[in-house]
């Protein structure tokens, strides 16, 4: 299988990925083994006329691929796929709801939104990371707005992803943290910066300042305000300065 993976994507052998393909078209003659260790690299072989098997695996129970199948269905982009993965959301099998999450994020179907939305207050850390992720990637008003929802109404102390996925949404949320650099709640006023420093938004500055040298709120969880100001800052720096070099590059090259 590795061999036939090599083949495919250093050569563009032909006969590699249409052996491949016949590994997704006929998958139950095949070991879940094999099956799995291809979809793991299913954008080496990716053809859109593989939808309808993919779409079978991705029912199929006693195969056992589901979480392999949605891989393939995101490598490939097959859209079709979206109601079926919004009914595993909820599968028994963590890695099956993992991947449906990852999948729906990389296909970026709006119409998933609302069932991603209460994944934000799952009990598993990695699960809600994961379903921010996959929000920020559809984007839109809706995604914006679960998330944004869940920084306002925080249910758990630390929401790191929350304000890395949020600066996502640059420019329209900046005026949103802004305002929640001002709440009452010292672990608001510290996810708000931590999120107006990887905005990268010049905006962010003055509040960034101003929070760094008077802000002594201590979250929940012992972390100062001034201290994440102080990080965030840095952090939009760096963002600006490596914006900065790639438009130079970019000018360079554009004038040769």
């Amino acid at each position: 299988m590795y061999h036939l993976l090599d083949r495919a994507r250093t050569h563009d052998d032909e006969s590699a990925i249409a052996a491949l393909h016949a590994l997704v078209r006929d998958y139950q003659d095949f070991h879940r083994s094999l099956y799995s260790r291809a979809m793991n690299q299913a954008a080496v072989f990716a053809d859109a006329g593989l939808q309808e098997p993919l779409l079978a695996a991705l029912a199929d129970t006693r195969y056992n691929c589901q979480a392999w199948a949605a891989m393939g269905c995101a490598a490939m982009d097959i859209r079709a796929a979206v109601p079926q993965l919004i009914t595993l959301l909820d599968h028994p099998q963590w890695i099956v709801r993992g991947e449906t999450v990852t999948a729906l994020g990389r296909l970026g179907d709006a119409s998933a939104v609302p069932s991603l939305r209460p994944l934000l207050g799952d009990q598993a850390d990695w699960l809600r990371q994961r379903t921010a992720d996959a929000l920020a990637r559809i984007g839109g008003d809706a995604a914006l707005e679960a998330l944004w929802h869940e920084f306002e109404h925080r249910r758990f102390p630390r929401i790191g992803y929350l304000a890395s996925t949020l600066a996502l949404f640059t420019p329209e949320v900046v005026p949103r943290l802004l305002a929640a650099s001002d709440s009452t709640d010292p672990d608001q006023r510290y996810w708000a910066a931590v999120a107006l420093g990887s905005t990268g938004d010049d905006r962010a500055v003055p509040t960034l300042e101003r929070l760094m040298a008077g802000d002594r709120g201590v979250t929940v969880f012992d972390g100062e305000v001034r201290t994440a100001a102080k990080k965030a800052l840095r952090t939009l720096r760096r963002i600006q300065t490596a914006i900065a070099e790639r438009e130079s590059a970019g000018a360079r090259t554009r004038t040769r």
